[in-house]
């Protein structure tokens, strides 16, 4: 994964329009599926594929890494660890990907690489969470995960807590977390173009240290959307629209009761470091 989740390193970007990069990506999902193995697409291109039918979204999506930059650097999926073996045999066999065999021998359990035949571009596949700054679990068993609940990427509920768990976010995130505020409803529950608020304050009412990440960087997702109607980015409806979600979404994470766990951790604070150190997997 090349975004603000994991530090450092030259950015690699996909060279195919992104029409052509997103609809190889969602084959590779459903040629997947076919086979009985569950993989979700994360990051920017899960915000895209959610973004599908907002031209305006994807008109400010396009501008996350600046103007005329493109907007993909890998294909990142989400898969259960249970089914490792068939996920293996589906990249290396069926799609004849060239797997990254340090990577996989010393990470196996957590994520395996592959590589494009061609080298047009790699997968980073994830099992069950996220492990970055902060954890977005997703389940281990097929049929009762949270992979099951969206297709071809994981669900937006899902890419929100992607996001507000970097500790040093990047504007490409904020712009990602932007679009989605846009064009997502917050709710009580999953669904198509909603945002789980109940399932984000349940997660962070349990890891005080994921909560003031993530309430920090929805501070900041509104304080950037204000910045971008001054680039003329946006325009001051728009920014209004995400500015009021968020608010939303903050005042619902407040309300969700804290946790024995987070209510301990709270009172050590930022004494003691809150988040995980991410460094960037050398390929």
């Amino acid at each position: 994964m090349t975004g603000g989740e994991r530090g450092g390193g030259d950015i690699h970007f996909v060279e195919m329009r992104p029409e052509d990069f997103v609809a190889e990506c969602v084959d590779i999902v459903r040629r997947a599926q076919d086979k009985g193995v569950v993989i979700r697409i994360l990051g920017a291109m899960a915000v895209y594929l959610h973004t599908e039918g907002c031209e305006r979204c994807r008109e400010i999506h396009r501008t996350r890494f600046g103007e005329g930059t493109p907007m993909f650097t890998d294909l990142d999926v989400m898969a259960y660890k249970k089914q490792k073996k068939k996920i293996k045999e589906f990249f290396e066999k069926d799609l004849k990907f060239l797997p990254d065999r340090m990577v996989n021998v010393l990470f196996g359990d957590k994520r395996l690489i592959y590589y494009h035949p061609e080298g047009k571009y790699h997968v980073d596949v994830f099992f069950d969470k996220l492990e970055f700054s902060h954890d977005v679990p997703f389940g281990s068993k097929p049929g009762e995960g949270r992979l099951d609940l969206s297709f071809p990427a994981i669900t937006p509920t899902d890419v929100v807590l992607e996001k507000l768990q970097i500790h040093d976010i990047n504007p490409k995130d904020l712009v990602d977390l932007i679009v989605l505020f846009m064009s997502h409803d917050l709710a009580e529950e999953d669904g198509e173009g909603k945002i789980n608020a109940a399932y984000i304050a349940g997660l962070l009412a349990d890891d005080w240290g994921f909560w003031y990440d993530a309430t920090r960087n929805l501070e900041l997702v509104k304080s950037y959307a204000d910045q971008m109607v001054g680039e003329g980015r946006l325009n001051p409806e728009e920014a209004e629209r995400v500015k009021s979600q968020v608010d939303l979404l903050l005042r619902r994470i407040e309300e969700e009761p804290k946790t024995k766990r987070w209510r301990k951790r709270a009172k050590t604070g930022t004494k003691k470091k809150w988040y995980r150190e991410v460094e960037e997997v050398v390929r």
